[in-house]
């Protein structure tokens, strides 16, 4: 019993700081001046992001692409531009949206 309960604290700090390190590189990428986690701004709210694509097989690979090549047209005619993120870090941001 006492071993579960350290294996859930251990899961519960890692994704802790797995969405905090999300939060931090997003920021540092300047995403939330279009995203928020919880309503749209210009582009979708990232809630609503990972209700369209979770669980959907390619998904951190699609989104991915989208964010380098930037995107149009999945969530209105505004267009998002290609970012100059690096892989490791979009990986990260990718995987912390789709946690939302």
């Amino acid at each position: 019993m006492r071993i579960a309960g350290i294996v859930v604290l251990a899961l519960f700090a890692s994704c802790s700081f797995a969405a905090e390190n999300g939060a931090k590189v997003a920021a540092k990428y300047n995403c939330l001046a279009c995203h928020a986690v919880d309503h749209k701004i210009v582009g979708p709210a990232y809630k609503e992001i990972a209700n369209k694509y979770r669980g959907k097989k390619g998904s951190e690979e699609l989104l991915m692409n989208r964010v380098k090549q930037g995107s149009k047209g999945n969530w209105g005619q505004i267009a998002m531009p290609a970012q100059q993120i690096g892989d490791a870090d979009l990986r990260v941001i990718v995987r912390w949206v789709l946690a939302q």
